[in-house]
């Protein structure tokens, strides 16, 4: 055996062990995502919260109900651990979510539908609904959280492609009909977080709403040349470093650059070109999320990764009829 080898072998998740037959059996799905949902508090009533419930039981043969289900002798309901999270009311298997999640997580670059439409025998429709809302499960709600510090890079790039359908419009529209790019603002922690946020447009108004909520103004802030940090919005913070892309300066001796989240726009757009092809501005933002929640926790083993992503299914609930999300 190689030196260290052992070492590595032994530190390796159990979640990653468990996960195979998880995605091949639907008990064993069930029991995963129990684990997974209730490894901090054990099993819980998902209506009331409390935790003096138990398994339902075949009367004859004393194995578990077909349904899967739980009671709660507190509010005295009935539950499954679909219940309360974004595979409720879903008629998939579970076995399917979980191949879901695993494939999401441990893709550096996304997983797309028709992937998971072929691997495991689901409809395109289905596999898409599936996959949004594993998307909406990673999506992290900043607002009331600690804002970022240290040393901070902000930067924007812009998602789609070329201009289309260049005509004539006729009646009440009228003039030359083409499509955007949708502009997207991240702000990324050196050895830290990322936040991103799909804007309607990148101005000195938006892009300064989205520093002031989540980077702390003892900061050192680093960007490039546009004339919206040089002149307005780097101004308010303890430091504010440049470098000037047009000159071809991308990084100064003493450290400033915006590197780090041009890494991170590197990987959205490998994803994005190479794995989804083609993203509706409608969506965008959850395909976004699924990348910044990739990106925190790139230290997390696969197995971890997945575990988070599933706790963090909990308390949501995706339907087929979802308001537009606001754009800063």
């Amino acid at each position: 055996m190689a030196k260290g080898q052992g070492k590595v072998a032994s530190s390796k998740s159990r979640i990653v062990a468990a996960l195979p037959k998880a995605c091949s059996d639907e008990t064993a799905a069930v029991e995963f995502l129990e684990e997974q949902r209730w490894s901090e508090t054990g099993p819980c009533c998902p209506h009331c919260g409390d935790t003096d419930v138990y398994q339902m039981r075949d009367r004859k043969t004393g194995q578990r109900n077909k349904r899967f289900l739980w009671r709660c002798k507190g509010c005295d309901k009935q539950y499954t651990v679909r219940v309360g999270t974004v595979y409720e009311d879903s008629p998939i298997p579970l076995r399917h979510w979980c191949y879901a999640f695993w494939a999401a997580c441990a893709s550096k670059k996304g997983v797309s539908a028709k992937q998971i439409q072929r691997q495991t025998g689901v409809t395109y429709k289905s596999a898409l609904f599936l996959m949004h809302r594993i998307r909406w499960a990673m999506a992290e709600d900043w607002s009331g959280k600690p804002k970022l510090g240290g040393v901070v890079e902000a930067d924007e790039t812009f998602v789609g492609g070329k201009p289309r359908n260049k005509q004539a419009g006729k009646g009440p529209q009228k003039g030359w009909l083409k499509t955007r790019k949708t502009p997207v603002v991240s702000v990324v922690q050196r050895d830290g977080q990322i936040r991103s946020f799909v804007t309607a447009d990148v101005t000195a108004n938006n892009v300064g709403k989205i520093l002031r909520e989540n980077v702390r103004l003892d900061s050192h802030l680093m960007t490039d040349s546009s004339p919206i940090y040089r002149y307005t919005l780097g101004k308010p913070f303890a430091r504010h470093g440049m470098t000037d892309h047009r000159h071809g300066e991308y990084a100064k001796p003493d450290g400033t650059h915006s590197n780090t989240v041009e890494s991170a726009f590197a990987l959205l757009k490998r994803g994005i070109y190479g794995t989804f092809h083609n993203v509706s501005r409608k969506h965008l933002h959850r395909y976004v999320a699924e990348f910044d929640f990739r990106w925190n926790r790139r230290g997390m083993d696969d197995g971890t990764r997945v575990a988070s992503a599933i706790r963090n299914a909990d308390g949501k609930r995706l339907r087929y009829r979802e308001p537009a999300p606001k754009v800063a």
